[in-house]
């Protein structure tokens, strides 16, 4: 008589009652929007006429006094939208559904509920292991916008950013460019009869490509360099147009920016931007040369590059005008604010559509790829290993 091998009991084997989802039912979102306390941050992540959408849509949103006017929205429009303003901080604080631009304080984190929704950015590279204890501790559902991913694979927070950077960096250029204390009294474009500003830019991904199509606009030659062959036909084919690109060689780039007007660091790394121009490459440029470094967020892709802020912008080494500031969107706050709002708005309507965000991220794998904590369990892999936490896979919890 044959045994039967199997891992299933005689019971297991028998059919089962077949279980249907049970039909979502829309969901109401009360979200808190307190005032950023950051140095330089001057953006918000709803406009009014955001708010309005989603008062209409049925859900609450409420806002600190003052929230907006760093980007150009008053009280009085956010309260005209549907929004209830208030000067309580630890009102805001205790709504269900956190949304900042910048990641909260360890003392904001501590003014929230348990189990509340966290929506903001991260920004690893100055986070310390007490925020993310601070999470856990509350027991916090926390989303990145930086990891909030697109139907097509893309990251539209971070792409959309870049893309104010990128443009940014020219206008920037152009600016400091003009007759003051050290600019060469240069016009960035292209006049009859005028030789056309040289730009050099590092970097081919959407910052760089950016800053390309707006210096082409203003009649400059413009020269791309990046590692990535792909990332250079990609630029060469989204411009429409035929420039000069070339991958980063000592040789090519020294020559490139001994003849430029303006430099754009544009380069992207994993853990940190690669140092790709040297102190002495800087010391070859022609006197007066500007360097914007838009990498400065991540390091900085000029040997010579510090830190600087929106008040001092500006320093001069070795003869050339430097633009160190980190997060460039910041300086155009209103534009941003509409970017990041356009952005998140559909998402916290498909999370309520979905009857909340436990359902939500259920549907959607984007979404889902935003979440960093789960009711305060860690779930980016990433981030465990950067700071030695325990870390779990967010689709074992969730599926």
């Amino acid at each position: 008589m044959s045994i039967s091998i199997t891992p299933f009991t005689k019971q297991q084997l028998l059919p089962q009652e077949e279980k249907l989802e049970v039909a979502r039912k829309k969901g109401e979102l009360f979200i808190g929007i307190p005032k950023e306390t950051s140095y330089q941050e001057r953006r918000i992540c709803l406009t009014p006429d955001a708010v309005s959408s989603l008062v209409c849509h049925g859900h609450r949103v409420m806002i600190e006094s003052g929230a907006g006017e760093s980007a150009s929205y008053s009280d009085k429009e956010y309260s005209e939208a549907g929004a209830e303003v208030t000067k309580d901080t630890q009102k805001v604080f205790g709504c269900p559904m956190i949304l900042k631009v910048e990641p909260p304080t360890v003392a904001e984190i501590n003014m929230m509920n348990n189990q509340t929704i966290l929506l903001s950015a991260i920004q690893l590279k100055t986070k310390k292991k007490e925020y993310f204890e601070a999470l856990t501790k509350k027991k916090i559902t926390a989303l990145a916008f930086e990891y909030l991913k697109d139907v097509d694979e893309t990251y539209p927070v971070v792409k959309s950013l870049s893309e104010i950077a990128g443009t940014a960096s020219i206008l920037i250029a152009a600016e400091l460019m003009i007759a003051n204390s050290y600019g060469k009294g240069l016009l960035f474009g292209n006049i009859t009869g005028v030789p056309p500003t040289e730009v050099v830019i590092l970097g081919a991904g959407t910052a760089g490509e950016f800053a390309a199509r707006t210096a082409i606009g203003l009649g400059a030659n413009v020269k791309v360099f990046d590692n990535s062959i792909t990332k250079l036909r990609r630029l060469q084919n989204s411009l429409n147009q035929r420039i000069f690109t070339s991958t980063i060689q000592p040789k090519a780039l020294m020559k490139a920016l001994r003849r430029c007007d303006v430099a754009i660091g544009a380069m992207r790394g994993l853990e940190r931007c690669p140092v790709v121009v040297t102190e002495t490459m800087v010391e070859h440029m022609k006197k007066g040369a500007v360097i914007v470094d838009v990498s400065i967020d991540t390091g900085g892709c000029f040997e010579t590059s510090e830190v600087t802020t929106h008040e001092k912008p500006t320093f001069i080494k070795s003869n050339i005008l430097h633009y160190c500031v980190p997060n460039i969107p910041s300086r155009y706050s209103k534009s941003a604010s509409l970017s990041i709002s356009n952005i998140i708005t559909p998402y916290l309507l498909k999370i309520a559509e979905d009857g909340g965000l436990e359902s939500a991220i259920r549907c959607d794998k984007g979404l889902k790829n935003g979440v960093y904590t789960y009711h305060g369990i860690l779930t980016n892999r990433a981030i465990g290993e950067w700071f030695d936490l325990p870390n779990n896979d967010i689709n074992l919890i969730v599926f």
